[in-house]
């Protein structure tokens, strides 16, 4: 079965270039970023650890914590961290899982449960692992996120996701296209115009179901 938006994010413990890890333990009280690959040493795959290593203090101030998996083990990892730091300037101070065993791929139905690696595999045998999961503090699934394997990923884009994830999170709030922090926010359909305004102050009514009011700090 798929994973869904506010599914629980299936929990796994694996070994890590930062030691065994459980997933929801580790998560703890933080947001959390699981972004996947299907190999070390590949150059879309490199970019992208590359532009997460420079943003790790960006998740840091949104009590958010990134994970990376890759299908390979966690001696090719450290060594492809060297590679990673080279081409962005910033170390990859962030787990980067072990997944030869495919355990957390078909957890996370990236692949199917017959997959296996095969002798002299590829890339491309693995080429599905390739998804983005934000993950609340309650464990459950807030998105997902697939790419092909040569398309590199959009990080400014998961960053303006995430603040928008965590700007409504358990308010009467949600954002429209195109969103970008500091623009205005629309108001829940489960508030009447005058609780809207009680709750939020002025509201901005373009339509009878579609009204912005200033996004709360």
């Amino acid at each position: 079965m798929s994973l869904r938006i506010n599914d629980v994010a299936p929990n796994f413990t694996t070994d890590s270039t930062a030691g065994e890890i459980t997933l929801h333990d580790w998560i703890g009280d933080s947001y959390a970023i699981l972004f996947s690959h299907p190999r070390d040493f590949t150059p879309v795959c490199t970019t992208e650890f590359g532009a997460v290593a420079c943003l790790v203090p960006e998740f840091a101030k949104r009590n958010t914590k990134v994970m990376g998996v890759s299908v390979d083990n966690v001696e090719d990892h450290n060594k492809w961290k060297r590679d990673i730091e080279a081409f962005s300037g910033s170390p990859a101070d962030f787990p980067i899982i072990d997944d030869t065993s495919l355990q957390v791929s078909k957890l996370y139905n990236m692949l199917p449960a017959e997959a296996y690696l095969p002798d002299g595999r590829t890339p491309a045998d693995s080429a599905t692992v390739r998804t983005v999961f934000i993950i609340g503090p309650d464990k459950k699934i807030r998105l997902t996120l697939s790419y092909p394997m040569s398309v590199g990923r959009n990080f400014a884009e998961i960053l303006r996701v995430l603040d928008a994830i965590q700007l409504t999170d358990g308010k009467p709030l949600a954002t429209p296209a195109d969103w970008t922090p500091g623009q205005d926010v629309i108001v829940g359909l489960a508030l009447n115009d005058e609780q809207a305004k009680e709750k939020f102050g002025e509201v901005d009514i373009k339509l009878p179901y579609l009204r912005f009011v200033k996004a709360p700090n």
